[in-house]
Formats: C-alpha cells, structure tokens, sequence
C-alpha cells in the first residue's frame, strides 16, 4: 500500500469499542514537542470520543522516545488497573545512526514491557525520514498516529477484557 495515497487514520471500515469502562495512560515524549503534541491531542480526543471517562486517562510526559519503555513500566506497575499504556513520540532520521538504535530500542522496550505485564503498549511512535513526514502523520495529509494508537488500544484493551 503506497501510504502518500491513503489516510492512515480512517476507521470506517472497522469498528471501535465503547472505551468507558476502560482505563488508559499516555506517555508523550517531549522531544520534537510540535510533533509529539499533536499526536497526543489526536489520541485524547479519540479516547474521549469513543466513550474514556476524562478521569480514566492518565497523562504522562517523558523526554524523549526513548524513555517510554520506562514509562510504560513505571505506570504499569504503579497503576494495576490500567487496561493499556499508550506511547508516543517522534524519532526524524539524522546524518548518524542514532535514529536506529534508538527506534529498535524503543520498539523492543515497548514489545517487552507489554508481553511482560500481559498488558497492551501501543508503540505510537513515528519513525520519520523528515520533519515533514511527521508533520503529515500528526494530523497532517496522512492523519494522526496519536488517533491510530488511541484506537489500537481501544481494540486491544477489549481484547484483554474478552479472552
């Protein structure tokens, strides 16, 4: 699928579970803040669409993509009753190989960390080769990876719930 010929954010072939009897954490990234602040409105305000009492969400920041595995560690044990942590943040490619040992981290952290706890971890990361391409992934041509992870952890909280 060419991703510049689609909006990654449509949900209308699907459908998406009543989140008011469900429980999420947020862990937002502070690095590339434009970005990561965008994602995080867009999967707030999923979240509250589809039913998440304001008071059943917590809001964390962290600062940078990196350290949302330990945030999603931390708020897991901390908080028992969460039925998912979704993380998010912004990773834009540079001149070194930064970008791949930090998104293979990020991405293994936040696998491990869920398969740890038998608990959803929405990896909302975008994995970008420039600024713009997260600008067209944070509610830009290409929608919002913040609305993708918000609905990615409505489906798996209901999961968890009826296994």
């Amino acid at each position: 699928m060419a991703t510049q010929l689609k909006n990654l954010s449509d949900f209308s072939h699907t459908t998406v579970p009543d989140g008011s009897t469900f429980k999420f954490a947020i862990a937002v990234a502070e690095w590339n803040a434009e970005i990561t602040g965008s994602l995080y409105k867009g999967a707030l305000k999923t979240l509250l669409k589809h039913g998440v009492p304001a008071e059943n969400i917590i809001s964390v920041p962290v600062p940078g993509s990196f350290e949302l595995t330990a945030a999603a560690e931390i708020l897991l044990q901390k908080h028992k009753d969460l039925d998912a942590v979704i993380c998010l943040g912004c990773v834009i490619q540079g001149e070194t190989k930064h970008f791949d040992f930090i998104c293979d981290a990020v991405a293994n952290g936040i696998t491990n960390v869920g398969i740890k706890h038998s608990k959803p971890v929405i990896f909302g990361v975008l994995t970008t080769n420039d600024q713009q391409q997260a600008i067209d992934r944070a509610g830009g041509k290409h929608g919002n990876k913040g609305d993708e992870a918000a609905i990615t952890a409505l489906k798996m909280a209901e999961l968890l719930a009826t296994v």
